[in-house]
């Protein structure tokens, strides 16, 4: 990827949450960075997936003409794989206790309403969920 993160910085006006660039820190031979990685987070607990996904797409709708045009043009010129809106769950983490409440919020499934569905299909973004069963095995 060609467009570096301080690039979509300034063409989105939003500051990342984070930034990477792979192979970046490679001392030798120089390596030309394979992708920068520009993202928005949402790392609240106690949040459902759609709750999560709203957060993060509403720190972006503002600026919503740009992102369109930003990932029009990598699409264009970087091709495929520019836009990803990503999903990691982790259950069962060594330190996230188990609750009993029966009044507690529901945080498995997850419903794209159709603001999500609209948001991907402007902005050209792949959806990628991935969920992970982090219980320690007894090997």
């Amino acid at each position: 990827m060609d467009t570096t993160a301080d690039e979509i910085t300034r063409l989105l006006g939003v500051e990342p949450d984070e930034v990477t660039v792979r192979g970046s820190l490679t001392a030798s031979p120089p390596v030309t960075p394979f992708c920068h990685c520009w993202k928005i987070r949402c790392c609240e607990p106690g949040l459902s997936v759609d709750e999560q996904i709203h957060q993060v797409i509403g720190r972006l709708r503002p600026r919503m003409e740009a992102l369109t045009d930003l990932t029009t043009r990598l699409a264009t010129e970087e091709g495929p794989g520019g836009t990803i809106l990503q999903v990691e769950r982790f259950f069962n983490r060594h330190d996230e206790k188990p609750s009993s409440s029966v009044d507690d919020t529901n945080l498995f499934g997850r419903r794209l309403d159709r603001a999500v569905v609209d948001f991907l299909a402007a902005t050209g973004a792949d959806l990628d969920v991935g969920e992970y069963d982090m219980t320690p095995s007894d090997d």
